[in-house]
């Protein structure tokens, strides 16, 4: 007992580090608006190449910081609970696949930011996980997750909402797929 509690700490831990680091660094932004710019993905430029990496840590306002927070708290926690290892994998594949497809087909003169690329790819994880392990846990896991964000999920993917990166949700989507038929071999 000692050891699953010990688990889950370990668990609540790194997720609360993560999403914290995404307040921090977007409370750095919104005081000093030039690192919005800076750090986030402009599309096609040498520059905007670099947020590839940081641009989940980035985000416009109050607002959009607590619109992704709590999305990823949810899904974060339903990705990280069986194994610590897939919400890492997941993480790194949905953020990079999310900033490479904005570089490549967003908008010129556009900078995509925040962490919603990271919360659509932990929704693609989720699912894709379910797909391909058949895991009886991992279905329970993936059904409420789609019965409750499906909805808006699908239309986050198309270019409907102005001002939106669906380009980012696409990408990040795709990255979490990817980032469970990667790490399918790995879990027990």
């Amino acid at each position: 007992m000692t050891a699953l509690i010990a688990g889950l700490r370990a668990r609540a831990i790194a997720l609360a580090a993560f999403v914290g680091s995404i307040w921090v660094v977007s409370f750095a932004g919104f005081a000093y608006s030039p690192l919005k710019n800076l750090l986030g993905v402009s599309p096609r430029t040498l520059h905007g190449f670099l947020g590839l990496l940081t641009a989940p840590w980035v985000h416009a306002n109050l607002p959009h910081l607590l619109g992704n927070t709590w999305p990823l708290i949810v899904m974060g926690w339903l990705v990280i609970l069986p194994r610590q290892e897939d919400f890492w994998i997941a993480l790194a594949g949905s953020a990079l696949c999310s900033g490479a497809v904005a570089w490549l087909i967003g908008g010129s003169y556009t900078v995509h930011i925040g962490a919603s690329g990271v919360v659509f790819g932990f929704f693609g994880f989720l699912v894709a996980r379910a797909f391909y392990d058949r895991r009886f846990v991992d279905i329970l896991i993936a059904v409420p997750a789609t019965a409750w964000y499906g909805y808006s999920m699908f239309f986050g993917l198309l270019p409907v909402y102005p001002g939106v990166s669906w380009q980012s949700h696409v990408g990040g989507a795709l990255g979490g797929v990817l980032a469970a038929y990667l790490a399918k071999g790995k879990r027990p």
